[in-house]
């Protein structure tokens, strides 16, 4: 079955509305959803999935959009699929106001992108680009991030829910669709509902170069460092201050740099202070750490506080409380075994008429929760580049090719049941 000769792709459309809606997540929040703007989208989805005739669609009060594609198919034991997605952007740069621009039929030029006109994509910096030449590339503006983590893997998801609908020809069994909030700040599978979505296997929609599949990612904890000082009026201070600010900032500049995320690539793991606050009297700093090998976070939480009673030998009226909170696990450990769920994927990007290429991600995604709360779930590419920042770019070429692997991806698990 040649999908691309049978369908007429939504999924750029779908895109460049879905961008324009501002869905940023707040890590200081403590609400759930983390902003109540993310529920826009959320509403927008429910909204067409109900106009394509997705009888279930529907928002929940922490913001998740549930829907199903009933099978049409004549087997009775296929098991149920879930495609998931999330619907937040990033807090790192801003999601308000984004003007997406399309490059028609890229040659190797340099982008300039018109509102800020320092922010310049150059092939050089972006390597990727070289395999999007006559390809249409999307960009924001200049002035916010674009969106595409995760709003391409968004609109292909319901691009392939639109042509299931319409092609009835595509047979496949019982299809769920998740779309969540809070992915961006580690809190996307909090509140949802596995026995709801009762699926077998699942697939996150959430990765970068078309043709990859990632069946490993990190393992991660927080860690947060307290430090209490020793107050005192600064105009007395001598022999007395021990300033809770300046032993945080100690402790930080000790750390090895060598475990740094600017110092690591690969295999490697780090140690990340990804903010300082507080005052004289307490000052606290938050980390994450990160390691393919769950085993080596013990050891770099070891780090920290060694690091931490080295400097407070000089501060002898001070302590400190280190507290490290597990975020999520490699979901290699889960997916090891269950083969059959990444072959599938690999067979679809293929069909697809792409180099599949299986990969570890240095990082994580909902489907690294989702897998060890039994819902295997590796994570297959939505075309997003340079994620996080205002030149943040993905084509519509690839997109169309994610539509293409969701689909090949129902119907392979149809056809081998």
């Amino acid at each position: 079955m040649n999908l691309n000769s049978m369908i007429e792709f939504t999924v750029k459309e779908r895109f460049l509305r879905y961008v324009t809606i501002d869905t940023q997540s707040d890590p200081g929040s403590k609400t759930y959803p983390s902003t109540l703007k993310q529920k826009d989208l959320g509403a927008l989805l429910v909204k067409e999935l109900l106009a394509m005739g997705v009888n279930d669609a529907h928002l929940d009060e922490f913001g998740y959009v549930y829907a199903t594609i009933p099978g049409n198919t004549e087997k009775k034991d296929v098991p149920v699929i879930c495609f998931c997605s999330h619907m937040d952007t990033s807090p790192d740069c801003s999601g308000e106001g984004v003007k997406p621009i399309v490059h028609e039929n890229y040659r190797g030029q340099d982008l300039v992108l018109p509102d800020d006109p320092t922010q310049v994509l150059r092939m050089s910096e972006h390597p990727d680009l070289k395999n999007q030449l006559n390809n249409d590339i999307i960009t924001a503006s200049g002035t916010t991030l674009l969106g595409a983590d995760n709003k391409a893997g968004v609109a292909e998801i319901m691009d392939a829910c639109y042509q299931l609908i319409n092609h009835p020809e595509i047979k496949h069994g019982t299809i769920r669709i998740l779309f969540t909030p809070d992915e961006e700040i580690g809190r996307g599978v909090d509140k949802v509902d596995i026995k709801k979505l009762g699926a077998y296997a699942g697939y996150t929609i959430d990765g970068e170069s078309a043709g990859n599949m990632e069946n490993e990612t990190f393992s991660a904890d927080g860690a947060r460092l307290i430090i209490n000082g020793v107050s005192s009026h600064p105009g007395f201070a001598k022999d007395k201050m021990e300033s809770a600010i300046k032993i945080a900032s100690i402790i930080v500049a000790m750390l090895p740099f060598e475990l740094s995320p600017e110092n690591t690539d690969g295999m490697e793991g780090f140690i990340h202070p990804v903010s300082i606050s507080g005052h004289v009297e307490q000052a606290t700093v938050d980390f994450i750490i990160r390691d393919f090998d769950a085993e080596n976070l013990t050891r770099y939480a070891n780090e920290i506080r060694k690091a931490t009673e080295e400097v407070l030998e000089d501060f002898p009226n001070s302590t400190y409380e280190l507290q490290v909170t597990e975020q999520y696990r490699n979901i290699k450990q889960v997916l090891d075994e269950h083969p059959q769920i990444v072959e599938y994927g690999m067979e679809a990007i293929r069909r697809a008429g792409l180099d599949a290429k299986l990969c570890s991600i240095r990082g994580g995604t909902d489907g690294s929760r989702l897998s060890f709360m039994g819902l295997p779930c590796p994570n297959i590419f939505a075309g997003e580049h340079a994620f996080h920042g205002k030149q943040e770019w993905v084509s519509v070429q690839d997109m169309q090719k994610a539509v293409e692997t969701i689909l090949y991806l129902s119907t392979i698990w149809e056809e081998k049941s």
